[in-house]
């Protein structure tokens, strides 16, 4: 009668875990700000090139390179990262793209390996389309202006304390000369503390 209810009671505790261990989720804004680790994260990738940006194109720099009235032609180069880790860059170039886009004050160019499919759909166009719905190849429009930039972290801690320092460089130059027209730096800092560990 013993091994039984032991073997009862261990039976109600194996399963008392197994509740209390299952996974919830809950869905949230996409826009809100959650920092789970301090680490950088997509509020920070967002906040950072949606600042920059404005920045940017709140500058000189369009006026004195427009040209018969169009707008100025930009792609995001690389934006490397020199940080200690892992941090989406492609995904900071799309925000970064999306702003620019969105702005309606420049036309923005497809980037390398956009290009690379696009010419393999018009190529293959030559061969299959219509005369009336083929694109033509060699018509693309070249940018004039490229953005290109890095991330670097700093990291100082002490116990379980944490500091995290974020600096973001982006640099836009003219494509002809070489001329940089604009240079942009975000500083971000968080504070991380950690929880003593329970015994």
């Amino acid at each position: 009668m013993r091994s039984h209810i032991t073997k009862l009671m261990a039976l109600l505790v194996i399963f008392g875990c197994l509740s209390s261990c299952t996974k919830k989720v809950a869905r949230i804004d996409p826009n809100s700000t959650v920092d789970l680790s301090g680490k950088w994260n997509d509020a920070d990738s967002r906040m950072v090139a949606e600042e920059m940006i404005k920045d940017c194109l709140a500058k000189p720099w369009k006026e004195k390179l427009q040209q018969n009235k169009e707008m100025p032609r930009i792609i995001v180069g690389r934006i490397k990262n020199r940080s200690h880790e892992h941090i989406n860059t492609q995904a900071f170039s799309k925000d970064m793209e999306r702003v620019l886009i969105n702005s309606g004050t420049v036309e923005f160019v497809a980037t390398k390996s956009e290009r690379e499919d696009i010419r393999e759909e018009k190529a293959d166009q030559m061969e299959n389309a219509s005369d009336q719905t083929k694109k033509e190849l060699y018509n693309e429009s070249g940018a004039d202006v490229m953005l290109l930039g890095s991330v670097n972290t700093i990291a100082d801690l002490e116990g379980r304390k944490k500091v995290m320092y974020y600096q973001v460089d982006l640099e836009l130059i003219e494509i002809e000369s070489n001329r940089k027209l604009w240079i942009g730096t975000k500083k971000i800092k968080k504070y991380i503390t950690r929880a003593k560990a329970k015994l």
